[in-house]
């Protein structure tokens, strides 16, 4: 039997008030799925421009890790 007649085989034998429990789980999980759905894809190249300086020695070791270096 298929999944969607079992399904729905199953959801006719409940009551009502349990039928309509199912049917706001169903809503949830479908707007929680769309929220994930929804995020805009990064676009590469966006932050361009953002960082204005960089200083000279900021490759450099730090001190704080002379130690284990």
């Amino acid at each position: 039997m298929a999944t969607d007649q079992l399904l729905l085989k199953e959801f006719n034998k409940l009551p009502a008030s349990l039928q309509q429990e199912v049917l706001d789980f169903v809503g949830y999980l479908s707007s929680k799925y769309k929220t994930k759905r929804s995020v805009p894809k990064r676009k590469a190249g966006s932050m361009k421009g953002l960082v204005s300086y960089i200083s000279d020695d900021f490759n450099a070791p730090l001190e704080d890790f002379k130690d284990y270096m």
